[in-house]
């Protein structure tokens, strides 16, 4: 004999963010510009570190509008009975995405500087470092924008949500945050590599420092492709949420002797949000399905439980809740 209780909060699966939304369209406009900028310039001025600036801005300036584009998509389907879970997970897809792409850019980063080192090239140094610092305000402002709509974006799911701010994290914002940041921290490199080779002649300090910045590009990307291959896969039950709903059924004093968890399956379906599948055994015939739901539903961040009890006859009390 066995009882079954299936609960979902009427509003989890709604997705967007509107102010990141907005910021990634802005950003990548602004990125594009600034591209096209570099390039010229580099042919101008026969810089192959500024025109490789550039085509690394553009590699960006197509990560930024993948991360707009995902919210568009995710905002269209969010109504589309197919997603059982809502379109969250195609700005997850996204970030994913986003960071696989930015460690192909830190490959040929390492790539291209060893020619240089190989294969010293001339520069006009000068023109080169304006145009590197013009970059550099170009990706603070873009930092900026971005960083305004993930503080909105926090202080909106700090008021709505559990105790744990990471719980809330956007992910597709924090790509396009990388990037910029990732562009950022180049042309520092490239402005120092600059006026390293017009001040004291030390034109291998270019690749050098391209090398440099093309292992911070790579350790970016990588936690981004961890955090969100993570939630691609499943990858949640280390996570507190789970411990506290074990929390739930082990601490009550009523189920603790009587009742012990079968069954537990949490994952990630929302920003902050998380579904829950509990099977429990137990011997105590007053049990209710409901009883427990309603004990874990006071968790915010659970927001879709469901809850199957399987009654035992046998005499003998259950064993005490412990993992399985």
């Amino acid at each position: 004999m066995h009882e079954i209780e299936a609960w979902r909060h009427p509003h989890v699966f709604d997705s967007g963010n509107p102010a990141a939304e907005r910021g990634a369209r802005l950003v990548l406009w602004i990125t594009l510009a600034m591209m096209v900028g570099e390039i010229v310039a580099g042919v101008a001025f026969n810089s192959m570190a500024l025109l490789a600036d550039g085509w690394h801005m553009g590699t960006h300036a197509f990560a930024i509008g993948l991360s707009a584009f995902a919210y568009a998509m995710a905002r269209r389907f969010a109504n589309d009975g197919r997603f059982a879970f809502g379109t969250w997970k195609i700005e997850i897809l996204a970030s994913f995405t986003s960071a696989l792409f930015l460690l192909v850019v830190a490959a040929a980063m390492v790539w291209e500087s060893i020619d240089h080192l190989l294969v010293p090239q001339q520069i006009r140094f000068h023109e080169a470092m304006l145009v590197a610092v013009l970059g550099l305000a170009v990706n603070l402002v873009c930092a900026w924008i971005l960083g305004s709509a993930h503080h909105h974006h926090h202080h909106h799911d700090h008021g709505h949500e559990g105790h744990d701010h990471h719980h809330g994290e956007d992910l597709n914002l924090k790509s396009a945050y990388v990037h910029v940041l990732a562009d950022a921290a180049t042309s520092i490199l490239a402005i120092a590599a600059l006026a390293g080779g017009a001040w004291f002649g030390w034109n291998w300090l270019d690749p050098v420092m391209g090398i440099v910045g093309a292992m911070l590009v790579a350790l970016w990307a990588w936690g981004l492709a961890r955090d969100a291959g993570r939630v691609l896969l499943d990858c949640e039950m280390d996570h507190p949420v789970v411990a506290e709903v074990r929390e739930v059924i082990e601490a009550h004093p009523e189920w603790v002797i009587t009742t012990r968890i079968a069954d537990l399956h949490v994952w990630r379906v929302g920003k902050g949000c998380f579904a829950v599948i509990l099977g429990l055994v137990t011997h105590d015939p007053e049990l209710a399905a409901e009883d427990v739901r309603r004990e874990l539903a006071r968790h915010e961040e659970l927001v879709h439980i469901s809850v199957e009890i399987n009654y035992c006859s046998c005499d003998a009390p259950a064993q005490p809740a412990t993992p399985v």
